[in-house]
């Protein structure tokens, strides 16, 4: 089966890894986001997937808009594709090019549609405190993942997973399930379904706003958000910014659902069902683990952050090399 990849982030790599070492499948050219300046230093970085692909020794096209490059687009209709199979590519691809391959465009979707269309299905469906989630591929129409469904498969969420855990976990899912996808395919084992528009949810693009955080929503909501956003959500400490990366709101019902050992040390916090404060308020500091923040409703933990200019750091190391103590307010500055 001739195949050309569509794909930019490491969420596409385990796919296109695992359509190379299948010998009924030839990926003929892989088409990614151009080099783009990323980090410190301001030096051009291929994509996760370029830089796989040329490793792998795969011709590699980088069009700044691939539906407005006649080059590309002459290309793609010469090499006579079976399939499209693209995963979190980055750009629209026109009519024009999903009717160019004799199977159509699959697209390896990051959640169970039509739940969760668009951008960030995997940040936005953890910040909303779903407790699953999953792959589904599609064949892709002109919509923002609007097209007939393929198959589907599911995927917990668990309460410490963050985004990119869940990114991995669902890359790994995705790969599987799209070669299933394409065997049934050429088999005609599959009949695509039609989702239903009036059940659709959407991912939107994450902005800046998205990441500050506000000490009078609930522990959960906040640990949702922190997961799901990660490792961008802050807020400031002594005037300064602060990255929250990791916590465990401080329920009975949550608690329950943590690794033993992390549950060990929680039920020992003497007194934890009658702490109190102001939002963002330290109201008690646990030997080893942290700071326990009061939130608007419940009380969080803080197992990492990140100071400015910092690597991230373990809660108890941050309470340590700051001398954070009982009633200081995070998030006052």
């Amino acid at each position: 089966m001739k195949i050309v990849f569509f794909g930019t982030p490491d969420f596409a790599v385990p796919t296109l890894e695992k359509l190379l070492e299948n010998k009924d499948f030839q990926v003929i050219a892989v088409v990614t986001q151009p080099d783009k300046r990323r980090e410190r230093g301001n030096k051009l970085t291929p994509s996760p997937v370029k830089a796989f692909a040329t490793d792998q020794n795969i011709l590699v096209w980088q069009p700044e808009r691939v539906k407005k490059d006649v080059e590309i687009l002459t290309q793609l209709k010469q090499i006579e594709a079976d399939v499209f199979v693209v995963i979190a590519y980055g750009q629209i691809l026109s009519k024009k090019i999903l009717d160019m391959p004799k199977l159509g465009c699959i697209n390896v979707h990051g959640s169970i549609l039509p739940q969760y269309r668009g951008a960030a299905p995997i940040q936005w469906s953890i910040h909303d405190g779903e407790k699953e989630t999953g792959i589904t591929t599609m064949l892709m129409d002109k919509g923002m993942d609007t097209g007939d469904m393929l198959l589907k498969a599911t995927t917990p969420i668990q309460l410490l997973d963050n985004a990119q855990v869940l990114a991995e976990k669902l890359a790994l899912t995705g790969a599987d399930l799209l070669i299933e996808t394409l065997y049934k395919l050429e088999r005609q084992e599959i009949q695509p379904i039609p989702q239903d528009h009036t059940a659709a949810t959407y991912a939107s693009l994450i902005q800046k706003p998205d990441y500050n955080l506000d000490w009078r929503q609930s522990a959960i909501q906040l640990h949702n958000q922190i997961r799901g956003f990660y490792p961008n959500c802050i807020t400031t400490f002594r005037n300064q910014p602060l990255k929250i990366t990791a916590t465990v709101p401080l329920y009975a019902a949550y608690i329950q659902e943590l690794p033993e050992q992390l549950q060990e040390k929680i039920h020992k916090i003497p007194n934890l069902s009658t702490i109190s404060g102001q939002p963002g308020e330290v109201v008690n500091i646990i030997k080893g683990l942290g700071a326990i923040v009061q939130t608007g409703t419940g009380l969080l933990l803080l197992l990492e952050v990140q100071l400015t200019g910092k690597r991230p750091q373990s809660g108890w190391d941050f309470v340590n090399g700051t001398r954070l103590t009982v009633g200081e307010v995070i998030g006052n500055g």
